[in-house]
């Protein structure tokens, strides 16, 4: 799986709508289905919001485990 099902799949379990996912990473709805269909690409910046949004570990979005591990807590 990769990271853009990965976080496809992570935005559809919580039953968020792209447009709600897409304010926090300052897009529109249409902005954000580009990257979900992937027209466009995600920024570093794009992927660690997401991750804090989420609270899952970057290693979880990019496939690196299964494991959707909380971020550390500073």
């Amino acid at each position: 799986m990769d990271y853009v099902n990965r976080l496809r799949a992570l935005r559809e379990d919580r039953d968020l709508k792209q447009r709600e996912v897409a304010k926090v990473i300052n897009k529109s709805q249409q902005g954000y289905a580009h990257l979900e269909n992937g027209i466009s690409r995600f920024t570093i910046e794009d992927l660690t919001a997401l991750c804090k949004f989420y609270d899952v570990s970057p290693e979880y979005v990019l496939g690196f485990t299964d494991k959707q591990n909380p971020l550390p807590k500073k």
